[in-house]
């Protein structure tokens, strides 16, 4: 059965839907045994963009807000570094301003790599976050509320305005980079102001790039306002970036891991990223539960790099390795500045290279969903995406650095898929405590040129679910039984599930719970490993940390 282009277009994201139904067994938990017939016969399509609000209702749909009323002061975490309130300070006005776009006469900032712009110019970041600490706790443009804006909107301490029954938590949804562009255009405003230039941009750290691939020594001085005395010390200058980090330290020659972290851009950044909802997210619409799925960017590298940078020795890697703490980390700025540029990046190389799904959603429920900030001055302002879409209008670019990832695109491993008759049924949800491999039969196999370019098919990881206690990464390899031979980042590591820590800011020491899902791209990899004519997939799930439970696995035909 197949979904027409016809037929699918009109909606905002459209699947043809078909739950696994080859070599693994699975255990439906639906209450209708009728509906659990037709989801394995494929016969039930699903449609991606109808959702619920995670009780069984379905008034979902609409723009996203949040309001001061509807932050929560919360309890705090077991030995939490150090005790934190994560709501904004009251404003002295009863309404936010509405925001408005700066004058096209200002000055056109431009943001720099670290690793290249210079002593002086890293002198201004550092004046900057000095005077930023300098001022009383009481201020919105202290570092102290800057750093609690992440706490506020990634904690779930905002409450969305229409259903205040439901969290507000930015991460692990199509928010994840206009909120963050949102956030760093406030605090760079904010910085210029306090320095007195208007024409002052973040840095951004470019891990991404051979040349920025280690920690800014600036951010390794025990004397400078940009240290943080709560980071791995293993990570110091002049380590390189681990964008694969889970906890454990690799034994790569330098030139090793640069290849490793270029064709996990590659994968990030282009095999990963066809459509707008695998890069950005999933999206996230009034009454629904938060978390629906992040995009690629967000689970690698950012998660990884957060990680690579906290310290592992503390039980929710703190300060950058988990959400509650990160902003207290000067570091955190320049990363996430690295993170708008990758945004900007990917927009860039579809119109330049012919990648048609490197678009932004046109949903109103996304251009028209807001977040709060004050301004530089201390002015509560509600800022939506769609005021965040154009850095130029914005009044700042990024210039500096390459793309060398574009040419990293990953080799295969021969011989990695042998003895498939050796595959043991499976039963689903499952706790991946060990690897585990099924068979997937595709519902159809895209034959043409432009059926390929008109739906992307997609492996979907549904239920992933992780109690918050401790940070999860769990690997997915495609057509490799054998995982363990496949070479460095090599083609068959289709992707990698990240997530941070969630501790309950309840005192208890438990996590807050996380249920989110994944998709991988599966057209260009196909093709890659010459299986794009096959009726099946091999997937082979790899834990590699933490406790994770799997609902079910999935292949959908998307089109955005």
């Amino acid at each position: 059965m197949a979904c027409s282009r016809g037929a699918c277009a009109p909606l905002a994201v459209a699947a043809c839907v078909f739950l696994l139904c080859a070599v693994a067994t699975v255990v439906y938990t639906s209450s209708s045994l009728s509906t659990a017939l037709l989801a394995v016969s494929g016969l039930r399509p699903y449609i991606a963009s109808l959702t619920t609000n995670g009780s069984g209702g379905t008034n979902v749909g609409g723009s996203l807000h949040t309001s001061l009323h509807t932050c929560r002061k919360p309890k705090l975490p077991p030995n939490p570094l150090p005790p934190f309130y994560c709501c904004p300070p009251a404003s002295s006005s009863s309404e936010p301003i509405h925001f408005t776009l700066p004058d096209p006469a200002e000055p056109l900032r431009v943001r720099r790599p670290v690793h290249a712009v210079g002593e002086e110019y890293m002198a201004k970041y550092e004046r900057a976050i000095a005077l930023m600490k300098a001022l009383p706790h009481t201020d919105p443009r202290s570092f102290y509320q800057m750093a609690n804006i992440h706490c506020a909107y990634c904690t779930g301490s905002y409450r969305q305005t229409t259903h205040p029954e439901l969290d507000m938590q930015i991460h692990f949804s199509w928010f994840f980079f206009p909120f963050h562009r949102a956030y760093l255009y406030f605090f760079e405003r904010i910085a210029a102001k306090l320095l007195g230039e208007p024409d002052f941009a973040l840095p951004f750290w470019s891990w991404d790039v051979p040349d920025g691939m280690r920690m800014p020594p600036e951010f390794a001085n025990s004397s400078s306002p940009l240290y943080d005395p709560v980071r791995n010390p293993r990570h110091r200058p002049p380590s390189l970036v681990d964008l694969g980090f889970v906890g454990v330290e690799s034994n790569r020659t330098d030139e090793q891991q640069i290849q490793h972290n270029l064709r996990t851009m590659y994968k990030q950044m282009i095999g990963n990223a066809a459509l707008p909802s695998l890069f950005h997210g999933q999206p996230f619409r009034a009454g629904q539960s938060d978390k629906p799925g992040p995009g690629t960017v967000e689970l690698s590298p950012h998660n990884t790099v957060h990680t690579w940078t906290g310290d592992i020795a503390l039980t929710n890697v703190e300060n950058m390795g988990t959400y509650y703490s990160a902003g207290r980390d000067p570091l955190f700025y320049p990363h996430h500045s690295n993170i708008d540029r990758l945004w900007e990046a990917w927009r860039e190389v579809g119109a330049t290279h012919g990648y048609r799904g490197h678009v932004d959603f046109t949903d109103p429920d996304w251009l028209d969903s807001s977040f709060l900030f004050y301004d530089e001055e201390s002015r509560l302002v509600r800022i939506t995406v769609g005021d965040v879409l154009d850095t130029e209008k914005l009044r700042y670019k990024f210039d500096g650095v390459g793309m060398p990832w574009l040419d990293a695109r990953p080799p295969t491993t021969s011989n990695v898929s042998k003895n498939k008759a050796l595959l043991k049924s499976v039963r689903f949800p499952l706790s991946l405590h060990k690897v585990v491999t099924v068979e997937v039969r595709r519902p159809q196999v895209l034959q043409s040129t432009q059926e390929k370019e008109a739906r992307e098919e997609v492996l979907v990881i549904e239920g992933i679910e992780t109690d918050g206690t401790e940070m999860v990464k769990f690997d997915i390899y495609v057509n490799a039984m054998e995982h363990e031979k496949v070479e460095l980042s090599g083609r068959e590591l289709a992707g990698s599930y990240m997530c941070l820590s969630h501790p309950r800011i309840d005192g208890t020491g438990k996590g807050m719970i996380v249920e989110t899902s994944m998709r991988v791209a599966l057209n260009e990899l196909l093709e890659d490993l010459n299986a794009d004519g096959n009726e099946t997939v091999t997937v082979t799930l790899v834990p590699r940390h933490g406790k994770v439970k799997i609902r079910s696995l999935r292949i959908v035909y998307m089109v955005e």
